[in-house]
């Protein structure tokens, strides 16, 4: 790992041929795991100490032109500002989602036994084909915490952030970092492989995910009695989806689809904003994390390859994967479903290595330690190793050219 960083590092100042800029970041991460109950203060203090060193090493460093743009660079606002609305936004989604009723109702529909829980990550990985992941992953948090009756066991919601990323990974509409790909040229069809990994990832972590959770706490065998759906709770639920996909298609701006649904929605029902305060302190800390990982020096990768592919996967559970995608779409010559998979998948291995992970844990705190998450959700670790190699071993390395031809498409 610190060769691979020493070769994405530029000039100096260096120590032990690594830019000091990733020791800052590191001994943020080692704090946020250390310090979990104080992460939004951590990762503020992070930031702060990263910022002060840019100024006071990098001449011409402006914070100002790195969020707003410079000349042709675009910036970080547009990535900070969905980031946002949407981690803030789905919170009110979410308890929209659990005052509608229908996840009182689904115990009547799922199996009550494991495979209840199997089936409802099944689902969360199918909405995030289509849907935000991050909508994905609190919708079915929202079920979770009905079905089991507000007990979920860390493994299951490892399993749950697993789910959503795994469903956004073959898809152009699913994930941010495969919405970029697409934008910047890469054909849908050419991230639609990934799909493969993802289920073979699946096979793991939504078995061993499902049944620690049955074991932990069982599923509700019986539907709630004398719930009635709230039909125009849940119009304003599926409306505020369909505009966040609208935005992200039109102007790559879900959160502004997002916002437009909740306050028509809040025209017809009493919105539940107290949920922002909830979300708040995670949101901080997510864009606080995003801000820093965006100020490394990383200017370039090693050589596009499989093993490089892989590498990225781990980087990318504590590394912010928007920069990292840029970078590889900069460099060209990667095989982009496998690329999609480790990218997207990979932030599932550490609960704060993807905005899934850090919107779920908004609501179920208990996953905001490093170590618990790591040592009952070591199943998704297993899962990526074991989705990328079936990926890799049927298909092989087929790296293409953006805007060009593919194996899929002749």
């Amino acid at each position: 790992m610190f060769n691979f960083l020493s070769q994405i590092s530029g000039s100096t100042p260096h120590l032990f041929g690594i830019r000091v800029e990733f020791f800052l970041f590191a001994l943020t991460l080692v704090g946020v795991a250390i310090f979990h109950r104080y992460t939004m203060y951590v990762a503020l203090t992070g930031l702060v100490v990263i910022l002060t060193f840019k100024y006071l090493t990098v001449p011409d460093f402006s914070i100002f032109h790195h969020i707003a743009g410079f000349q042709e660079e675009e910036g970080e606002w547009r990535t900070l500002l969905n980031l946002a609305g949407l981690l803030l936004g789905f919170a009110v989604l979410s308890r929209h989602f659990e005052l509608s009723g229908v996840p009182d109702k689904l115990p009547q529909y799922l199996p009550n036994d494991w495979k209840g829980g199997l089936l409802l990550l099944f689902i969360i990985m199918v909405l995030s084909s289509f849907l935000d992941n991050i909508a994905s992953a609190m919708i079915g948090g929202s079920i979770a915490l009905v079905v089991f009756k507000r007990r979920l066991h860390i493994g299951y919601i490892a399993a749950i952030i697993a789910a959503s990323n795994a469903g956004g990974a073959g898809s152009v509409l699913g994930d941010t970092t495969t919405t970029l790909m697409w934008i910047d040229g890469v054909h849908p069809a050419d991230v639609l492989h990934a799909f493969l990994a993802s289920f073979g990832a699946f096979a793991v972590f939504g078995i061993v995910g499902s049944l620690q959770q049955q074991k932990y706490q069982p599923i509700q065998k019986e539907a709630t009695k004398g719930i009635k759906i709230d039909h125009g709770t849940l119009v304003i639920v599926l409306g505020i989806l369909l505009a966040t996909i609208l935005a992200n298609y039109f102007f790559r701006m879900p959160a502004l689809g997002v916002w437009t649904g909740i306050l028509i929605g809040a025209l017809f029902r009493k919105t539940p904003w107290k949920e922002i305060s909830h979300a708040l302190p995670g949101t901080v800390f997510l864009l606080c994390l995003v801000t820093s990982a965006s100020l490394m020096p990383v200017e370039e990768l090693p050589s596009a390859s499989w093993d490089t592919t892989l590498i990225l996967g781990f980087v990318s559970s504590v590394f912010d994967n928007i920069p990292l995608t840029k970078l590889c779409l900069e460099q060209g010559g990667y095989d982009w479903g496998l690329l999609a998979y480790a990218v997207g998948f990979g932030g599932s291995m550490i609960w704060f290595g993807s905005s899934a992970g850090v919107a779920l844990s908004n609501k179920f705190k208990e996953a905001k330690s490093v170590v618990k998450y790591v040592r009952y959700g070591w199943h998704v670790m297993l899962a990526y190793l074991l989705g990328f190699f079936i990926l890799l071993s049927i298909l092989g390395w087929h790296p293409v050219e953006k805007r060009g031809r593919s194996i899929f498409r002749g």
